[in-house]
């Protein structure tokens, strides 16, 4: 594996899978494929649970782990070609990220979508132009429009817990302050698009995703038909992709409570965090047994070493 963006990168779901829970059980198992080997975490972008996961799981693997917070340590970066750089931007994408790619044998890199144009943001320009220029495998951190490694972790979370062999999972839609991007619910609705389960989305009119990552999915905008009988319950906010990066309004009470949970089928309830308290998510839910978000956000360490590994060996 040269890449990982997104699911597409996978050439066998199930077998990653696997993977990422015999590392789980045997974490140090394969320190030799990483000695001498050295990752480079580059951040444009906040992060709590990818930087940790991704360091632990190739400090596991026995590599060096360097680490950028490129977004304040760094040099303002031009991401554009063909300009006259006597502005703010100081260094060329494509200088930075060769320079990278000489001290680094595997680059991961986080960039977060602007939110204001939604062609720049879906062809992924700064994902797409630092792995052209740095000449080394890179692994997405969360790129504009999609977050692999969580999407990585919530599957290993749902084939460790599920008690039926075909789960039911719901993705629904939850309140923000502001709007957020579309990554997260776009990479988990693809990677379950593939996976076998029983998969519904659940939104308020306006909320609607790219059909490029739902195809395949049922599709509601009622909350509680969708939670019938749900197995896993995989809660998160997402603004519009059309008008692009808007919140149209919403009158309906989309707060996920114990109550919701009632007709599910004792349903675990996910979230990728961090989790705004109270809006997206009820304390009570949080709290209480259905709430797996912690034990979900162990398995990115098992996710991110499943990747590394696969790399290291292609290597």
């Amino acid at each position: 594996m040269k890449l990982f963006s997104s699911v597409n990168d996978v050439t066998d779901l199930d077998a990653l899978v696997a993977q990422a829970l015999q590392l789980k059980a045997n974490p140090y198992a394969f320190q030799h494929l990483g000695k001498n080997k050295t990752l480079a975490l580059v951040f444009m972008n906040p992060s709590l649970r990818t930087r940790m996961s991704t360091q632990k799981a190739a400090m596991n693997l026995g590599m060096n782990v360097m680490v950028l917070n490129i977004d304040k340590e760094g040099w303002a970066l031009e991401l554009h070609d063909n300009v006259i750089m006597n502005g703010t931007t100081v260094e060329h994408i494509r200088e930075a990220a060769g320079v990278m790619g000489e001290y680094a044998d595997i680059i991961g890199l986080r960039s977060f979508p602007g939110l204001k144009d939604r062609e720049e943001d879906y062809s992924e320009m700064i994902f797409n132009k630092f792995v052209q220029f740095c000449g080394k495998p890179v692994v997405s951190l969360e790129s504009a429009t999609r977050h692999p490694l969580q999407s990585l972790a919530d599957l290993v979370t749902i084939t460790e817990l599920k008690t039926r062999p075909r789960p039911k999972v719901v993705l629904t839609w939850a309140p923000h302050v502001k709007p957020l991007p579309q990554a997260v619910p776009n990479s988990f609705a693809e990677w379950m698009c593939k996976a076998d389960v029983d998969f519904t989305i659940a939104h308020p009119a306006g909320y609607e995703l790219c059909g490029d990552f739902t195809d395949g999915a049922t599709i509601t905008h009622n909350q509680q038909d969708a939670l019938a009988d749900a197995d896993f319950v995989y809660v998160k906010n997402w603004s519009a992709y059309e008008p692009y990066g808007q919140m149209p309004a919403v009158t309906e009470d989309w707060l996920l409570t114990n109550d919701s949970l009632k007709d599910t089928n004792n349903a675990k309830v996910m979230h990728c965090l961090p989790v705004r308290r109270n809006l997206e998510l009820s304390d009570e839910v949080l709290d209480g047994p259905h709430s797996v978000v912690v034990h979900e956000a162990g398995n990115r360490v098992w996710a991110a070493q499943a990747v590394l590994k696969q790399m290291l060996e292609s290597m």
